[in-house]
């Protein structure tokens, strides 16, 4: 599947639809829609973005998830394993640089609410500079987060961004970061796939 630059920019603005089982034990928490991921109304959707093969690698996924046709079966695959996704920022853009830092805070708030909805095990940002920016938590390192840090009294983490942007994580480097947030989710994993 692909679109035009035109296709995509149609999808500018538009919001995705949480990623929301019944009893979720890991809460990942992307910086906000592409628009890829707004044309095809799936979290991590574009065709370079690194997340699906990490999660696979990490041994979270038991079978490989196509990033630009995730299926509602993948999605349910998902849901079953315990994880949830949502966004900082619910609006598609071309870029999370379109993102104003006061969006950011705004959505860390929602955030932060969704937590304590959601009870999930483990939140983990994806995305360090976002995640110092809706927390104003400038020293912050990926990783497990300091208990003072938590939100909403949950188990906090934050983990590289694996936009194909980011080009000092490896889908290896990614899957290792992906693997420790899950087991401390207590997410039930395979073996890991390194």
């Amino acid at each position: 599947m692909g679109f035009t630059r035109e296709e995509l920019e149609a999808h500018r603005g538009e919001e995705v639809d949480d990623l929301l089982g019944e009893d979720p034990q890991l809460l990942l928490v992307g910086i906000n829609p592409g628009l890829w991921t707004a044309a095809t109304n799936t979290h991590f959707a574009h065709p370079g973005n690194r997340f699906y093969p990490a999660l696979h690698l990490a041994g979270i996924t038991g079978e490989p998830i196509d990033p630009s046709g995730a299926t509602d079966r993948d999605r349910a695959h998902l849901k079953e394993l315990g994880i949830a996704i949502t966004n900082l920022v619910p609006r598609a853009t071309a870029r999370a640089s379109e993102l104003t830092r006061e969006e950011l805070r705004e959505g860390g708030e929602v955030v932060a609410r969704k937590v304590e909805a959601w009870a999930p095990h483990v939140v983990a940002f994806v995305g360090i500079t976002a995640y110092r920016d809706a927390y104003r938590r400038r020293k912050a390192r990926t990783g497990r987060q300091p208990e003072e840090d938590w939100i909403a009294g949950t188990e906090t983490w934050v983990v590289p961004n694996p936009s194909g942007l980011n080009a000092h994580e490896t889908i290896e480097s990614l899957a290792r970061h992906y693997r420790g947030m899950a087991l401390a989710a207590g997410l039930d994993l395979g073996s890991p796939r390194w």
